[in-house]
């Protein structure tokens, strides 16, 4: 018995099909780079964010307890932003012991407070709780935070009179 041995090469209906299967596969593929870019764009995103949450707390731990309530934001020597407690601005309530500032960059809003022991003046207190929050957009345009606080007591105090 002898065979046949068709060496004609491969017809163009092979190609067509190798080409389609080809173009699916890189179809699903493109589509998967495109979701993981997203994903790594908002992860920056939400490193930025915790990163200027964790500055205005460390800022606010190593300054001179005399310049807890002023914020050099551009580290030029001068202070850009004194917060307050005047009920103007985002603080809420005049006179209630929490002093608050905040700022935006890159679509992130920056609030952080200061919060006294008690009402009235920040030499006069033992302690202050620092908190310092971040909003911004998430992947499908809902609203994301972060959030960071800590204690930090008055070196100078020595108690009530």
């Amino acid at each position: 018995m002898r065979r046949l041995m068709n060496n004609t090469g491969i017809s163009l209906v092979e190609v067509m099909v190798a080409m389609m299967i080809s173009g699916i596969a890189l179809m699903g593929t493109l589509g998967a780079v495109e979701v993981s870019a997203r994903y790594a764009q908002q992860g920056a995103v939400n490193s930025r964010a915790l990163e200027f949450v964790q500055g205005r707390v460390e800022a606010k731990c190593s300054v001179r307890w005399q310049l807890l309530l002023e914020d050099d934001l551009d580290r030029d020597g001068v202070a850009e932003i004194h917060m307050t407690d005047d009920g103007t601005g985002i603080d809420v309530t005049p006179g209630d012991g929490i002093y608050s500032a905040m700022y935006e960059q890159n679509g992130i809003t920056v609030v952080w407070t200061i919060e006294t022991d008690h009402p009235g003046p920040l030499s006069a207190t033992s302690m202050v709780r620092i908190r310092a929050m971040a909003t911004y957009l998430g992947r499908n345009k809902e609203k994301r935070e972060v959030q960071m606080a800590t204690m930090r007591a008055n070196p100078n105090y020595v108690g009530q009179p």
